[in-house]
């Protein structure tokens, strides 16, 4: 699949920081974006090593970081759906992003934390009516934001000083991600 994008395709795409949207579409045809997701759902059933695999070949091929990063969120942040998720869920979202009609991004990093992701200071708390949760916080340097209609979200639901542990009270939120929306910048 890489070599149907030579290094004119990367360098456009780099010079115009543009996505690249054939790759994806490319990828996604052939089954790749589901590697490391369930055969039952549509993807490959393979593991974590062999999605590197993949992302390391993309790489090498003249795409470089910017055609690997173009998936990798596609790749890696959907293994908390695939494994926490009900039945339903798992059907509903990941079908989505296996099939490439979705893409997903995962937000974490943040500006006053970086990457000590276990002092980051989002918060999720659930609303007055009890249907979901409020989040607020700011995150930022999200590879594929710009194209996403989903993120896995890293927030905190138990303030950092009422656990034990820095890593207790972390919680993912896979929501629906429209930049065009209010408080989404």
């Amino acid at each position: 699949i890489c070599a149907n994008f030579s290094d004119d395709y990367w360098m456009e795409h780099d010079q115009t920081e543009t996505y690249p949207h054939e790759l994806h579409a490319a990828l996604a045809k052939d089954g790749w974006i589901g590697i490391a997701l369930p055969e039952d759902l549509g993807g490959s059933g393979l593991g974590i090593s062999e999605a590197t695999m993949m992302l390391q070949s993309i790489a090498e091929s003249g795409a470089g970081l910017a055609g690997a990063q173009s998936i990798h969120a596609n790749v890696y942040a959907t293994q908390p759906v695939s494994k926490f998720a009900t039945p339903d869920q798992r059907d509903r979202f990941l079908r989505q992003i296996i099939t490439g009609k979705w893409r997903t991004c995962f937000g974490v990093t943040e500006p006053n934390t970086g990457l000590e992701t276990l002092k980051l200071k989002t918060t999720a708390t659930p609303t007055s009516d009890g249907s979901g949760y409020s989040v607020t916080g700011q995150k930022i340097w999200i590879s594929s934001a710009q194209v996403a209609q989903k993120m896995v979200l890293l927030a905190r639901t138990t303030p950092l000083e009422e656990v034990k542990k820095p890593s207790e009270g972390l919680s993912m939120f896979y929501i629906d991600f429209d930049l065009t929306q209010p408080g989404l910048e």
